[in-house]
C-alpha cells in the first residue's frame, strides 16, 4: 500500500506544477498517472508498504529494474522516456525539501527513441481540404463553419481547443487574437483577412443566437462543436483527396508553420506565432524541410540512383 505522507507528496508537488509551472490540466494528469505507475511498480518490487522515505534509497538497480518491467508490458520508448521524466522532477522536488541525494534517479538515462516529425501538408492540397470542406458539407451553414475552423488553424496557427474556445465576446475578430494556450501561456496571433472573412461569413449563416458568452462554433443541434466533429469532416476531406491518415486537423497548424518557415518566416517568431514554450519544439519544422530536401536529392540526383 502506497502510504498517506507519500500521496499527499505527490498531491503536493502536482499543485506546485500547476499554480507556479503553468502546467495544464493535461499534462498535470499524465504526470501523476506517471508518477503513480512508477510507486506502484515500486510498491510490488519492494514488497511492503511505500512511505515518502523510499524515495531517498532509491538505486539505479530499482530504476532499471522499472523500466524493464515498462518495456515488457509493451510501454513504447518515448512513453517510457516521458515517465520518467515526470519521475525524475518528482524525486527531485522532495529530495529538495529532504536533503537526501537523488543522484541514482537523475543519472537514470532515458530510452532513446526518434522523435516524430511534423507531417504538414503541401500548399496545394491544404486549399484542397479548405474548399472540399466547404463544398461538401449537407448544409451551407456547416460548411462555413467546418471551413471557418480549419482556416483558423491554417492561417492562424491555432490549436483545435484554441479555435473551439472562441467565443462570441472574440467576434467580429479583430487584426489580431490574444490566445490562451497550453499552461495558460498567453500568445497574440495575427488574423488574416481570409481567415476573418470565413468566420464572419459562418455568423451570418449560423441559425443560432451567439452571445457574447457563447462559443462561436456550433454543432447542429446548437451546442459548442467539439473536437470530434472536425476530425471526422477532415476525415471525409483526406478520403476524397486521396491525402494519408496524417492529414488531421493539426497537421493544418504544421502547414502554417511549415509554409511559414519555406517563405522566409524568422524561427523565432514561428515559436510565438505557435505559443511553443521552447524554441526545440519549433525547430522540428526545420528538420521537415531538411528531411523533403534529402527525399528530392534521393529521387533527382544522379549518384543516388
Amino acid at each position: 500500500m502506497i502510504q498517506p505522507d507519500l500521496t499527499d507528496t505527490l498531491d503536493r508537488w502536482l499543485a506546485e506544477l500547476q499554480a507556479v509551472g503553468g502546467r495544464a490540466d493535461k499534462t498535470r494528469d499524465a504526470y501523476r498517472a506517471d508518477v503513480l505507475g512508477f510507486l506502484g511498480f515500486l510498491q510490488s518490487y519492494e514488497g511492503g508498504g511505500l512511505g515518502r522515505g523510499a524515495l531517498a534509497v532509491l538505486t539505479t538497480r530499482k530504476m532499471r529494474a522499472w523500466m524493464a518491467h515498462e518495456r515488457g508490458r509493451g510501454l513504447s520508448a518515448r512513453s517510457l522516456a516521458r515517465a520518467l521524466s515526470a519521475v525524475k522532477s518528482f524525486v527531485r522536488w522532495v529530495a529538495e525539501r529532504d536533503g537526501f541525494d537523488a543522484t541514482p534517479v537523475l543519472m537514470t538515462r532515458s530510452p532513446r527513441f526518434t522523435a516524430k516529425l511534423p507531417r504538414p501538408l503541401q500548399v496545394d492540397a491544404a486549399r484542397a481540404v479548405l474548399d472540399t470542406v466547404e463544398a461538401g458539407a449537407d448544409k451551407g451553414w456547416v460548411g462555413a463553419r467546418d471551413m471557418a475552423v480549419l482556416a483558423l488553424l491554417y492561417g492562424c496557427g491555432l490549436r483545435i481547443s484554441e479555435a473551439l474556445s472562441l467565443t462570441g465576446a472574440d467576434s467580429p475578430l479583430p487584426a489580431s487574437l490574444r490566445i490562451v494556450g497550453k499552461g495558460g501561456k498567453e500568445r497574440i496571433v495575427p488574423v488574416l483577412p481570409a481567415a476573418r472573412t470565413a468566420v464572419e461569413r459562418y455568423m451570418a449563416l449560423c441559425p443560432f443566437e451567439i452571445a457574447e458568452s457563447d462559443a462561436i462554433f456550433r454543432g447542429v443541434r446548437g451546442g459548442a462543436l467539439s473536437a470530434r466533429q472536425i476530425q471526422k469532416v477532415m476525415e471525409g476531406a483526406r478520403a476524397m483527396l486521396g491525402l494519408p491518415a496524417s492529414a488531421t486537423p493539426h497537421a493544418m497548424r504544421h502547414s502554417f508553420a511549415t509554409h511559414l518557415l519555406n517563405a522566409g518566416g524568422d524561427l523565432r517568431a514561428i515559436q510565438e506565432l505557435l505559443g511553443h514554450a521552447s524554441l526545440s519544439t519549433t525547430q522540428a519544422y526545420t528538420a521537415v524541410d531538411t528531411a523533403r530536401l534529402m527525399e528530392v536529392y534521393d529521387a533527382a540526383h544522379p549518384r543516388a540512383r
